[in-house]
């Protein structure tokens, strides 16, 4: 029997995911490697992954996938780690650089501007270094711990999440645990796969785990730790719920209809306890 390998991804959103693998003894029976959420999705792609916490966005080119029930990185208020970031009025944007490490807020970005906030701007993918991105750019899109520790009082800046809440009224889902079909049939672990990951990220969650994510994490992002836990605890919602999946399906939708992604297929889950569900994208 084959230990399955888990691509994941180094940001803080996804420490309390990983907290079973790298504090208790689930990570004994996997590979854990560490990339950036665009990269995750190509390790999964080119089969050098077998699970990856992937971009919403990746789901729509990698065929054979299966999602893990009931664990995402989303949000319900505004994220703080999406931002575009501008020294000019959104009104006056017409150039904006985009985060290489991202997928899904690309194509969220492209779905703003297209749909809600003007269209005609022109996009370009570069490096998420600020100063470089605004030399050339009226604004740049940044995701993850580089937009945290954006001092927000130097620019004019867009949480993203709030603007998709804004206007459709649903959550927006960034990421999800997502399992190649093929790499089950070597495994043994298929049916306790999904409580593995649900278990990990309630362990996770709970407020001594937090803390020390807090103190961990303070010193490498150079925030507070109170900011920390705000963060996990208010802005990111782990739990791929009812709502979550109809903001999912909705941003699918807006994806391919402004051409920013490919229609995306029927979500289908990994059966968990042999449960199973599909939700289809309209």
């Amino acid at each position: 029997m084959s230990r399955l390998r888990i691509s994941a991804i180094s940001y803080l959103n996804t420490a309390p995911l990983m907290w079973d693998f790298e504090h208790g003894e689930a990570g004994r029976d996997f590979d854990i490697s560490y990339t950036l959420p665009s990269a995750c999705a190509h390790e999964l792609q080119g089969g050098r992954a077998d699970i990856g916490i992937i971009p919403a966005a990746a789901y729509t080119q990698i065929p054979g996938l299966l999602v893990l029930p009931d664990v995402a990185i989303a949000s319900r208020q505004p994220v703080r780690s999406i931002l575009l970031v501008s020294r000019v009025p959104v009104e006056e944007i017409r150039t904006i650089a985009l985060d290489t490490s991202s997928m899904t807020s690309v194509a969220l970005t492209k779905i703003l501007f297209e749909k809600w906030l003007g269209p005609g701007r022109t996009f370009r993918s570069m490096p998420p270094d600020i100063e470089e991105m605004l030399a050339t750019h009226d604004a740049a899109l940044l995701i993850g711990d580089p937009a945290l520790q954006i001092d927000r009082s130097r620019y004019f800046t867009l949480d993203l999440a709030e603007e998709w809440i804004r206007h459709t009224g649903k959550p927006f889902v960034f990421a999800f645990w997502a399992v190649r079909r093929d790499a089950l049939q070597s495994s043994g672990q298929a049916e306790e796969l999904a409580a593995v990951f649900q278990r990990s990220r309630d362990h996770g969650l709970e407020p001594p785990s937090l803390h020390q994510i807090a103190r961990e994490w303070s010193r490498r992002l150079l925030i507070s730790e109170k900011d920390v836990i705000s963060y996990l605890t208010e802005n990111i919602y782990y739990h791929l719920d009812a709502s979550c999946l109809e903001g999912l399906q909705l941003f699918y939708h807006y994806a391919a209809e402004v051409g920013a992604l490919p229609a995306a297929p029927p979500i289908k889950f990994l059966p968990a306890k042999r449960k199973s569900s599909a939700v289809p994208v309209s």
